[in-house]
């Protein structure tokens, strides 16, 4: 069956049909009483929000969330958004298909992003950290599904290999402000954003679509994190508790404030590091990604982006490209 066009590629005011994954599926009432349903839909170059307005109720048995589904569809800019209005949709017989083709995928390369990491930990000179750093990327479990989750269910770094994509690009923040500040201990504050994310292997599934978990509904990614590190912790003879307290305080409060989830603020110098590194990298990501898929040849401008409130300029100066670097060829020193 044809896979129809990528969701990159959908313009306004065109006809879509082709086969998609349903991320998410929500039943709603308009406010003149009329049933609709609301979806998420995904393929690997993005997300897209779907509408079916129309003979709602006779097509909501015809796929759940989760399913691949044929459909035909008319997409439409709303509030600054690209949506299809759906007219007919069904799940297929896809059930083999390569799920990879339906998901969202980080545009680099988890396999390098974790080598990138593995060398990070060779620098850590402080035994205790770099052994328990050790004894969570090392364990093959762990590592497989580091690699392949997302960094989250929606909004940044929510594509299979967002994980480590996200996380790498966190401890590469901090090897750079780490020495520019004499109060932080660079060893100390590279573990804590190496590992405050690492609960979220099991706080999202990424199967079939992302979602969260029974203990990631329950429980949630920092205390899934710590309880993890606290096992590995318990394995290395000698561990100072001092220390093994200073690396949890960092996972608990590396959301940076009670009312986005932490348990605890920042306390110490690095953990108010990573609490802001962790920050501008997610926004970063969300903010470019929007820019990037919202970017059109007919304005500077995007549509209004609802979490930061705002339309985005998309004229902004490219960076120059060095000769060469368009056709994969690695430039030369001087």
């Amino acid at each position: 069956m044809n896979k129809g066009p990528y969701v990159e590629d959908i313009r306004e005011k065109q006809p879509v049909e082709g086969l998609y994954l349903v991320r998410d599926k929500n039943n709603g009432i308009t406010k003149t009483g009329k049933a609709y349903i609301a979806l998420n839909l995904s393929d690997k170059t993005g997300l897209i929000k779907g509408r079916v307005w129309d003979n709602a109720e006779k097509l909501d048995p015809a796929f759940d969330q989760g399913d691949v589904v044929s459909l035909k569809a008319f997409s439409v800019l709303y509030q600054g958004e690209m949506q299809l209005n759906i007219h007919a949709i069904s799940r297929t017989s896809a059930d083999d298909a390569d799920m990879r083709d339906f998901m969202p995928v980080s545009a680099v390369d988890p396999e390098r992003c974790f080598a990138d990491m593995q060398a990070h930990i060779a620098t850590i000179a402080d035994a205790h950290l770099r052994r328990l750093l050790q004894l969570v990327f090392e364990d093959e479990r762990i590592a497989a599904s580091f690699k392949q989750a997302p960094a989250a269910k929606s909004i940044h770094h929510d594509c299979l290999g967002g994980l480590v994509e996200h996380t790498l690009s966190v401890t590469r923040i901090i090897d750079m402000l780490a020495g520019h500040y004499e109060t932080v201990n660079r060893d100390l504050v590279l573990a804590g954003a190496m590992l405050h994310d690492i609960g979220k292997i099991y706080e999202l599934s990424f199967e079939r679509g992302f979602d969260y978990t029974d203990e990631g509904r329950l429980i949630g990614h920092i205390v899934l994190g710590m309880e993890l590190i606290s096992e590995k912790i318990r394995l290395i003879d000698g561990f100072p508790p001092r220390k093994a307290m200073l690396v949890k305080h960092m996972i608990l409060s590396h959301h940076g404030q009670l009312e986005f989830g932490s348990p605890k603020r920042p306390k110490i110098p690095e953990a108010l590091l990573l609490s802001y590194a962790d920050d501008l990298d997610a926004k970063m990501a969300d903010f470019t990604q929007f820019i990037s898929k919202e970017k059109r040849p007919e304005s500077n401008w995007t549509g209004y982006h609802r979490l930061f409130n705002r339309y985005l300029y998309t004229g902004a100066i490219e960076k120059d490209v060095p000769p060469g670097a368009d056709r994969g060829e690695t430039p030369q020193k001087a």
